[in-house]
């Protein structure tokens, strides 16, 4: 039997597809609901299904992301997105990741039907699409790294871990680590203490402020871990580098 999970915010949709869609004859089973995409995603961790049906467009989640995350980590996953989201870029965008079929809620029984029915002949394939399935996967990975990048962007000031970055592009930190590797040639202290260093480099210029509040300003609590940072990442003290300027 295919495993499937339903993940919506809306109960009535969660039930209305338990309830009234034909799953044994696709030999599938409903084996895990959620009703968020947070914890739709660690449902999907646990239960590694073959299948998800899912709305995008839930309160707090950036749908593209959850969806890049998903199919970034478990890439044998069948996906078709249920949505009330009548955006054709949107839709291009989940396709270009991934997704199976795109479906417009109201969706009707027929297009269901026809979503599993690609799906599981999909998973029955042993050999097939191997090129097509390998593009869709980079292109999840390197959604996830620009997406992950730009947190880092908004948040480098704030005190930031790997495991708050991952959760917020929906995936486990490791399989976020590995994905910095490889797409960004960097691990996430590295890209973090980057970016840090670059926004120290621009308060430098104002004299007004003191070198122990800049490192402050960008993350650093302990100035003697700034200082070291800095010259390490710099190749001179920020003193220095202020001097040069």
């Amino acid at each position: 039997m295919y495993r499937v999970v339903l993940v919506d915010d809306e109960p009535l949709i969660v039930e209305g597809l338990k309830k009234v869609v034909p799953w044994k004859d696709y030999t599938c089973e409903v084996v895990g609901t959620a009703e968020d995409a947070e914890s739709g995603a660690k449902l999907i961790r646990t239960i590694r299904p073959d299948i998800l049906f899912t709305d995008i467009r839930m309160p707090g989640a950036d749908g593209l992301t959850m969806l890049a995350g998903l199919r970034s980590e478990f890439p044998e996953m069948m996906v078709t997105v249920l949505t009330g989201y009548r955006d054709f870029s949107y839709a291009q965008e989940a396709i270009r990741l991934g997704v199976t079929r795109f479906l417009l809620k109201p969706s009707k029984m027929g297009e269901i039907r026809e979503a599993l029915e690609a799906m599981t002949a999909r998973l029955g394939r042993e050999i097939g699409e191997e090129t097509a399935e390998s593009e869709k996967k980079e292109n999840a990975g390197s959604f996830l790294v620009n997406r992950a990048i730009a947190y880092l962007d908004e948040h480098y000031a704030e005190k930031l871990t790997l495991q708050e970055v991952a959760e917020a592009c929906y995936v486990s930190q490791w399989h976020l680590s590995k994905l910095l590797n490889r797409y960004a040639h960097k691990n996430f202290y590295d890209l973090l203490n980057t970016k840090r260093i670059h926004a120290a480099k621009e308060l430098l210029a104002d004299p007004r402020l003191r070198i122990g509040d800049i490192g402050e300003m960008v993350g650093y609590a302990d100035p003697a871990h700034f200082a070291r940072v800095f010259r390490k990442i710099a190749g001179m003290s920020a003193n220095e580098y202020r001097n040069s300027l």
